[in-house]
């Protein structure tokens, strides 16, 4: 269907347009890229050429805000919980029928950022934080496990804290970097972890962190109340075409 060059091209696009959102947003990279790709290349090339972009701007996200220390202690408990549930959810993910869980969360996002753009606020007391960040955790790393998606429900989580701009993004860093990493462990354990295939995302490095540095400088050009707006925005449109594809998969399927 494309010549080698123009399938080149439209993955380096695919991967600058996909770094954007997650520079804006500080989330969305696989979601943006996966489904998109996947009209360029076969689905497992395209899955193994996200892991390392993925990874690796996740690592970078989280190292590049100034609380990575007072987040960790805080969020503790809620990465251990990420560690604990993510085993479980793998063998939903390895089971192949994931369609309709995505779709489900899918459609929670699009309820919670169309909530979001409205006045109401959802409000958690810090001290509350104890019992709540494990099982938010916990809960992550389940459908994390189960569908390769790790903003549920622990950025609803983050924003319910009000937590601002630059924590907001470097948390989320973290715990997309932990959920990564427990999602690779989960996945070797089961053997279902492909070495090979993971060295063709090599070459979606560069596309992806320039995407990213462009939606950094985006972002910090963006006062605290618009970031909210946008954050909020993305979480809906990410929501929206993550069930909708996911419903689309399952009809074909």
């Amino acid at each position: 269907m494309f010549d080698s060059f123009t399938v080149i091209a439209l993955i380096c696009m695919i991967f600058i347009a996909a770094g954007f959102v997650k520079g804006v947003l500080g989330m969305g990279l696989p979601t943006v890229a996966i489904g998109i790709l996947g009209l360029v290349i076969p689905p497992v090339e395209a899955a193994a050429m996200l892991v390392l972009p993925s990874l690796i701007t996740n690592v970078w996200q989280l190292f590049a805000g100034p609380s990575f220390r007072m987040l960790a202690r805080r969020f503790g408990t809620l990465l251990i919980g990420i560690c604990l549930g993510t085993p479980i959810g793998v063998s939903f993910i390895t089971s192949g029928h994931t369609h309709l869980v995505t779709a489900g969360l899918g459609c929670v996002l699009v309820a919670y950022g169309t909530y979001g753009l409205t006045a109401s606020k959802i409000n958690i007391n810090p001290g509350s934080e104890w019992w709540i960040s494990p099982l938010i955790g916990f809960c992550t790393g389940i459908l994390m496990g189960a569908t390769g998606i790790s903003a549920l429900p622990v950025a609803p989580y983050f924003t319910a804290l009000n937590l601002k701009r630059d924590d907001l993004i470097q948390g989320l860093g973290l715990t997309f970097t932990v959920s990564s990493f427990a999602l690779a462990l989960g996945l070797l354990l089961t053997g279902q972890f492909q070495m090979g295939l993971a060295a063709s995302s090599l070459f979606a490095l560069i596309p992806a962190f320039a995407g990213m540095f462009l939606g950094q400088a985006v972002r910090m050009r963006l006062k605290q109340e618009v970031f909210r707006r946008f954050f909020f925005l993305g979480l809906l449109i990410l929501g929206a075409y993550m069930a909708i594809r996911s419903f689309m998969l399952a009809l074909a399927a």
